[in-house]
């Protein structure tokens, strides 16, 4: 159940909370019965998970996946940048990782942007982003393109275990992408 329905402490006092007061009231709740797993910082099964950041996908659990399985790397449209190779880096060689798994989406929104975004955002407020916004329209393509990136990369130690797939918003299924 969410934080946010309207069961919570009272209609009145959730409408003048801000989100962020909300989640910072639900942390003290979680607090209050937390117990230090006792785990470090490498996962469990050495590997490194990139997908999309849309609100609709429950990752961890769609993947079977249990706090302290794997490293998450999130961003809009799930695609491999300079952060995500960074990223990746550092799982890799500091923390273990061995695998890396991409995770693209169905109706993604990713796919009805398009590089103008830069345009409009530089007229709106004086400055052009010096990040590309990555857009795509062939969801496959952008997974074989990213699985390049993260296979190419002088900097990740693992490329062998590098796999792609797209996740289907509306079964909950994961269909792979091989390399054409």
């Amino acid at each position: 159940m969410s934080i946010f329905a309207a069961d919570g402490p009272s209609e009145a006092s959730a409408a003048t909370a801000s989100v962020t007061d909300r989640l910072v009231d639900a942390n003290q709740q979680y607090a209050a019965a937390f117990q230090d797993p006792g785990m470090d910082a490498r996962p469990v099964l050495k590997v490194a998970v990139v997908a999309c950041m849309d609100a609709r996908i429950d990752l961890h659990r769609a993947l079977g996946l249990a706090l302290g399985d794997c490293h998450t790397i999130r961003n809009a449209g799930g695609v491999v940048t300079d952060d995500t190779i960074r990223s990746l880096t550092i799982s890799q060689r500091a923390l273990g990782t061995r695998s890396v798994v991409l995770i693209h989406h169905t109706n993604c929104g990713m796919q009805s942007i398009t590089e103008d975004f830069r345009t409009e955002l530089e007229a709106e407020v004086g400055q052009r982003p010096t990040w590309a916004v990555e857009s795509f329209t062939d969801i496959d393509q952008d997974v074989r393109q990213s699985m390049t990136r993260v296979r190419t990369s002088p900097f990740l130690a693992h490329t062998d275990d590098v796999r792609g797939f797209v996740f289907d918003v509306n079964t909950g299924l994961l269909r792979e992408i091989t390399n054409k």
